[in-house]
């Protein structure tokens, strides 16, 4: 609609330069300092919240970090939306690799590079000004409540507890979400399902203190040395996971699930040359879109142990440790997995070490039915704007809460992200095209306006 592209374009210096304001704030959930930037972002997205048009808005407080609940109920009789997103960031490290800092957003060949500048601020804001556009022109066709995390990048470990008590709070029609991506701007496509994650960290214990590696070694088993034997064991020769039952409870997507699948331009050599790879990995008899969409994996997140420090030091360290994460795809269940893997670990571990193994957090895999109103109008919303139908494709991340809402409040989530798998995200440099952001606050209306008329 006109009168949507009027206000966009007369207000686009202002939308950037808000979500600036937000990428500023170093909000990172996993560290304990901070804190305070935790509440400052929750309390900067409630006052953008106020002044896109919501009637009320408030901040919960939690075990851990804030929820931001905003909403506008202006017709009763409409359906109402309900918009998910987090406003916490992952750390920044390595600190070093970042070309600008990481909370300094900055702009580059139409890029804005930031830590959350894609993940996930810069699709929320999209909402927010997208909200505001339909209130602003008088053109709001669905009730919409916001519902803005600050643990996602934590495993959401109280919104659970949230959603159960707030069920009348959070009524809705249906889940809009945009924390995924898309192939490209000049190939749409919308994720149909999001993998899970069960994720855990290992330590393992050799002798009861770090042993001079002269006088001990080649007599005492070296936890890293161990530990990275039991890593390595998870995978044979054809890149497939070792541990006994892990694929029994995998949903074999079908002939023509796959066939639609390789209907999205894929192009292996470029895949590979933004990598900076020689060649690509994975499960043989798979596509390198199957085996990050469809099938599950097993990846070793980090690894340390000994000494690190600068110069040498020769011991033959007591303890080494590792982060292990299983990506999870429908029917296999994230307790159960990480029960799997820690087992697993314990079983394989020889007589001269022990093992100790813990779940740090975890989230069931999510598929949203192609035939679905959220997803018709979602489709619709960007062929509306794209000029062509989206791909529908599977997204290889994790979304915790998908599975959440729809246990809790009987609702189907919808995926509209605008991002690129290629945005480093949860890596230095992170980015997110102007292009991109500003599509996403042009297409968000039309999906408003696509589901009322359903």
């Amino acid at each position: 609609m006109q009168i949507w592209k009027d206000y966009q374009e007369k207000n686009k210096e202002r939308f950037l330069n808000e979500l600036f304001e937000l990428l500023r704030i170093p909000s990172v959930s996993a560290k304990s300092e901070h804190k305070g930037d935790m509440i400052s972002c929750a309390e900067a997205i409630k006052q953008r919240l106020l002044e896109a048009g919501a009637d009320t808005v408030e901040i919960y407080p939690t075990a851990g970090h804030p929820i931001v609940f905003g909403e506008k109920i202006f017709d009763a009789s409409k359906p109402t939306v309900l918009v998910y997103g987090h406003y916490d960031v992952q750390p920044a490290e390595p600190l070093d690799l970042w070309k600008h800092g990481p909370f300094d957003p900055t702009i580059v060949d139409g890029k804005i590079y930031a830590r959350g500048s894609c993940d996930d601020k810069g699709q929320v804001y999209m909402h927010v000004k997208a909200f505001e556009t339909m209130v602003q022109t008088n053109s709001l066709a669905c009730n919409i409540k916001f519902c803005i995390e600050g643990e996602e990048e934590v495993g959401s470990p109280n919104l659970g507890k949230f959603v159960a008590e707030h069920k009348e709070l959070l009524k809705a029609d249906c889940v809009l979400i945009s924390d995924s991506a898309m192939i490209s701007l000049e190939t749409p496509s919308i994720d149909v399902g999001v993998r899970g994650l069960s994720y855990i960290e290992v330590e393992v214990t050799g002798p009861n203190r770090d042993l001079h590696s002269g006088v001990y070694g080649g007599a005492v088993a070296n936890p890293i040395t161990i530990l990275a034997k039991m890593i390595a064991s998870l995978h044979d020769e054809n890149n497939h996971v070792t541990i006994p039952g892990f694929y029994d409870d995998v949903l074999e997507s079908t002939p023509a699930e796959r066939e639609l699948m390789a209907k999205a331009p894929f192009n292996e050599k470029e895949y590979a040359d933004d990598l900076g790879v020689a060649a690509l990995w994975g499960e043989k008899g798979y596509t390198t879109n199957e085996r990050t969409g469809i099938r599950p994996t097993i990846e070793l997140n980090g690894i340390w142990g000994g000494y690190t420090g600068e110069g040498a030091k020769t011991v033959l360290p007591s303890k080494a440790h590792a982060k292990i994460s299983a990506r999870l795809v429908p029917n296999q269940i994230s307790k159960k997995m990480a029960d799997l893997l820690i087992n697993h670990l314990i079983s394989i571990a020889p007589a001269n070490v022990t093992v100790k193994a813990e779940l740090h957090h975890g989230g069931e895999p999510y598929l949203t039915p192609i035939d679905s109103k959220p997803y018709q109008a979602a489709a619709k919303a960007m062929e509306a704007t794209f000029g062509k139908a989206p791909i529908p494709v599977r997204g290889g991340g994790s979304i915790p809460i998908c599975s959440l809402f729809e246990k809790e409040l009987g609702l189907k989530v919808v995926f509209m992200g605008f991002g690129l798998d290629s945005d480093n995200l949860h890596s230095p440099n992170e980015k997110y095209d102007l292009a991109n952001y500003y599509k996403g606050i042009e297409t968000i209306p039309y999906f408003h306006k696509f589901f009322a008329e359903m």
